[in-house]
């Protein structure tokens, strides 16, 4: 290496430098762009993720009340009437249309009039054919037992919705306590499932003697972390727990220990949000609720009999 003079020996370690400066200069860029593709990339598929999220925000947005009343699916039994001769039909004109209400009088003659009677509400799966036989105590100890439809089940006209079925429980009331044969200062309203949080929106606006709410939730809006979506896209939110906390007359809270749809923390946290509530616990779900009928009217009895209520005494063979 003696013969090369020291300006070719610069020359070369220049070009050797630069030579090398270009290729880690290479070796950046091509790294810059294989992070630039990589957020590129991380970018597209989180909004692909917030498209479909959006639009699956969006359907059941629209579609949440086919989840929340599916009356198409609900299995029609056949005429109860016949097995409840005393039953009376009515319609109740709505801004819906025309509603159903079944009226199950007193069945003691002796009973002082006007008599206590229970407005009940079913559950959101349900029709009022499916209650007059499994309620009828309550005629036998002296009340009246109104039964409403919700608009659009049954044969009834309209569709459901939070506002259209507190509407229809609130011409039902008007009409029920407008009868001569019905005390309007001892009216107990009965609600299961989503008719706990349909009559609890209805005793926020009409006055009533006690409540006694069934497998009941502290509200839909609670359901809506198991579907993945926020809770202001709830259309029909029945707050009970908002209701109960600000109602002052006496209330029991029935719930079945092993309840999967509505689980048994609702109840509990209904109970501890009352101002004078009594809870009672059976072992078992929520359609089979209650699971020993027997027991569950003494319970109810006794309820209403310190509730102030005017229970006659069932006369037993």
């Amino acid at each position: 290496m003696a013969w090369i003079s020291k300006y070719e020996r610069a020359s070369i370690v220049t070009f050797v430098t630069a030579r090398k400066a270009r290729g880690l200069k290479q070796t950046m860029n091509t790294g810059k762009d294989k992070r630039g593709m990589t957020v590129h990339a991380v970018v597209r598929i989180a909004l692909s993720v917030l498209v479909i999220y959006s639009a699956y925000c969006l359907l059941l947005y629209f579609f949440q009340r086919q989840l929340l009343f599916p009356r198409f699916q609900i299995d029609k039994p056949s005429d109860t009437q016949q097995n409840s001769p005393d039953l009376e039909k009515m319609w109740l004109n709505t801004g819906q249309g025309r509603v159903e209400a079944w009226f199950l009088p007193p069945a003691l003659d002796d009973v002082t009039k006007p008599a206590p009677a229970v407005i009940f509400a079913h559950g959101n799966a349900e029709l009022i054919d499916y209650w007059p036989q499994e309620l009828k105590d309550f005629s036998s100890h002296g009340m009246g037992l109104l039964l409403v439809e919700y608009p659009g089940y049954g044969r009834s006209e309209g569709t459901p919705s939070q506002e259209s079925i507190v509407e229809t429980l609130m011409i039902a009331y008007d009409t029920l306590i407008a009868r001569e044969d019905v005390d309007p200062s001892q009216i107990v309203l009965f609600g299961r499932s989503l008719g706990g949080g349909a009559v609890l929106a209805l005793a926020d606006r009409r006055p009533s003697a006690a409540l006694i709410l069934m497998s009941t939730f502290t509200s839909i809006t609670s359901f809506a972390s198991r579907f993945l979506v926020p809770g202001f896209l709830v259309r029909d939110p029945f707050d009970s727990l908002a209701s109960i906390a600000s109602y002052n007359g006496p209330i029991l809270i029935i719930h079945g220990r092993h309840d999967t749809l509505v689980p048994h923390k609702h109840g509990e946290t209904l109970y501890h949000a009352a101002r004078h509530a009594r809870m009672v616990t059976y072992d078992c779900n929520h359609t089979d609720c209650p699971s020993n009928w027997e027991i569950f009217w003494q319970d109810v009895i006794v309820f209403l009999k310190n509730a102030g209520i005017r229970v006659v005494e069932e006369e037993r063979p």
